[in-house]
């Protein structure tokens, strides 16, 4: 059974990003509650990493921890960029700030309250990770966490880096 839900994921991956192929304009907020689009804070020539999360989720936690761990080296081999955007709703969402804060992570943390941005990418569900590559494409997406998907994500950015 898990492997039909494997390739189940897969099948509607390749779907997905035969279909789709750039980032929609989809509002989200930073947490000021400022808005503005992933074209706003997507820079050309750099890869970027968008991973939706939710405070109430471990798995997008423990995750988004992982990749705090070695994201300053990140950003530095590979000149890539980090946004974790929280689907909160607004009556979780005021928790979201005080757990940035406690955990340190210092990559860039959006909302998207309504989970307009995630709708559209076609995620289902949190944690949900896109990696855009140097002209603005999505080059990968990803749907789950378990501990090591990190290492591929990493190979996955270092791969979109050198090209």
């Amino acid at each position: 059974m898990k492997n039909l839900f494997l390739l189940f994921t897969l099948l509607c991956s390749v779907c997905f990003l035969g279909a789709q192929n750039s980032i929609p304009t989809t509002a989200i907020k930073n947490l000021d509650g400022k808005s503005l689009t992933l074209q706003d804070c997507i820079k050309p020539g750099k890869v970027t990493i968008i991973s939706f999360w939710a405070t109430w989720c471990s798995p997008c936690k423990k995750e988004l921890d992982a990749v705090a761990e070695s994201w300053e080296s990140w950003k530095k081999s590979y000149n890539c960029d980090l946004f974790a955007i929280t689907v909160d709703d607004r009556r979780t969402l005021g928790k979201v700030k005080p757990m940035v804060a406690e955990k340190g992570w210092t990559f860039e943390v959006y909302s998207d309250v309504n989970k307009d941005l995630l709708t559209a990418l076609s995620g289902q569900s949190v944690p949900f990770t896109v990696v855009i590559d140097k002209a603005g494409n999505i080059a990968h997406i990803h749907n789950g966490y378990t501990p090591g998907d990190e290492v591929e994500l990493e190979a996955k950015v270092k791969e979109l880096a050198a090209k």
